[in-house]
């Protein structure tokens, strides 16, 4: 799928000129209008460009908010009311980036749980899966960073907490938890590191975003049986099937996002944070955003020691190992079976995982205590098992059912 012809001829004198300089006319065309698309890709595949709208919206509503805020620790908390009150139209603006922010993780977590089951970082597509995996990561940190900017008390203390983590990392963990605070203790260096790589960070995801796009474009998009396209019967162009598919899937999109904008912009955040930082009252429950929750729960759940790795270190280790154990996942999952509906044992391991996830988000804002730590502890147990047990073994042992034997007989064959 990675040749492919193109009917673009420029009609006018300026077209061919520039087309013999720059062939971005030409270029565009070929990869984002005339591209053969599986004719049978459904509303999840959508969830690539709704993140692609979401990523532009948040780098124009940021950029915005940016020329307005102060990142000062006296200052901040104010700039931020400031925005809200007195920019114009900056009450619309802050929500937008704010909600945006939740949407955009709601997004991509339908995007990668979308792969996970239908087998999309299977051969030859890993370095696509694994850059998705980088981009994640980014937007992880980025948003971590943008939510210590309002400088509320869930700002200052989710800083703290989290800062405070690396010091748990041997010898060089001391050292870069001063990095990441600029000194001792979370305070103005903090503020304005954090606030300078906020800023950043979305252009160098932007950039790895093409990478990802351009990843895609060599084998080509997987599709909801996992069998790869055997003939031009099997595809479409992209334009207008797709576009006008992927239009109508961000609209929709949009409108649960604009009644939270101009309905309950703020429902989503924390209470604490709309109370000023004050480093000498440490709220009840200390939480980060629902959509980094589930890592959290993983990092708490591990209060015990084992042999010379004390609980904090185990914590850190479960929450950057169940972050690196995704890059891995091309090489643990081996059926040769892409598709999830062709694989009926895995299927019901699959939806445990989901709501074994969800129920780790719900986890990471209950009380560390009680019944809440054990349950964690399970979760956090079957999440790793799901990777490094569950799916090397399935791989072995399951009969998947027998697949169509290409993606147009598929189609017919739904169709009737």
């Amino acid at each position: 799928m990675a040749e492919h012809s193109t009917s673009y001829n420029p009609g006018t004198g300026v077209e061919k000129w520039l087309d013999e300089r720059l062939p971005i006319i030409r270029f565009s065309k070929e990869h984002l209008m005339d591209f053969p698309t599986p004719k049978n890709l459904n509303y999840w595949w959508t969830f690539g460009a709704i993140l692609t709208v979401m990523l532009a919206v948040q780098i124009v509503t940021g950029v915005v908010l940016a020329m307005h805020y102060a990142p000062n620790v006296a200052l901040a908390f104010n700039s931020v009311e400031a925005i809200r009150r007195d920019v114009n139209g900056g009450r619309i603006l802050q929500a937008v980036h704010s909600v945006g922010a939740s949407m955009f993780f709601f997004a991509i977590y339908v995007h990668m749980f979308r792969g996970l089951y239908f087998g999309s970082y299977k051969a030859p597509r890993e370095i696509l899966w694994m850059l998705g995996c980088l981009i994640f990561l980014l937007l992880t940190a980025t948003a971590f960073m943008g939510y210590v900017l309002p400088w509320g008390q869930m700002s200052f203390w989710g800083a703290t907490v989290i800062t405070n983590i690396f010091s748990a990392i041997p010898i060089v963990g001391d050292g870069i938890m001063q990095w990441l605070r600029g000194g001792f203790a979370v305070d103005n260096a903090t503020l304005n590191r954090f606030f300078s790589l906020h800023y950043l960070l979305p252009f160098i995801i932007a950039a790895v975003v093409v990478l990802h796009t351009w990843a895609l474009h060599v084998p080509g998009n997987n599709n909801p049986i996992g069998v790869e396209v055997k003939s031009s019967r099997d595809t479409v162009p992209f334009h207008p099937y797709y576009t006008m598919k992927d239009l109508y899937g961000v609209v929709l999109f949009l409108i649960p996002f604009a009644w939270f904008v101009f309905f309950a912009p703020d429902i989503l955040g924390d209470a604490s944070n709309y109370i000023m930082a004050n480093s000498q009252v440490t709220p009840t429950h200390i939480v980060p955003e629902w959509y980094l929750r589930p890592f959290y729960a993983m990092l708490r759940a591990i209060d015990f020691n084992v042999l010379f790795i004390d609980s904090k270190l185990g914590g850190v280790i479960v929450m950057g190992g169940s972050l690196l154990v995704l890059f891995f996942l091309p090489w643990l999952d081996r059926s040769k079976v892409r598709s999830g509906t062709f694989r009926p044992m895995f299927k019901w391991f699959y939806w445990l995982f989901v709501l074994n996830f969800i129920g780790l988000t719900y986890l990471g804002a209950a009380p560390a205590e009680g019944i809440y730590v054990i349950i964690a502890k399970l979760c956090t147990l079957y999440y790793f098992l799901y990777f490094l047990v569950i799916l090397p073994v399935l791989s072995r042992i399951e009969t998947p059912r027998p697949l169509p034997a290409s993606i147009s007989e598929s189609v017919l064959g739904a169709a009737h």
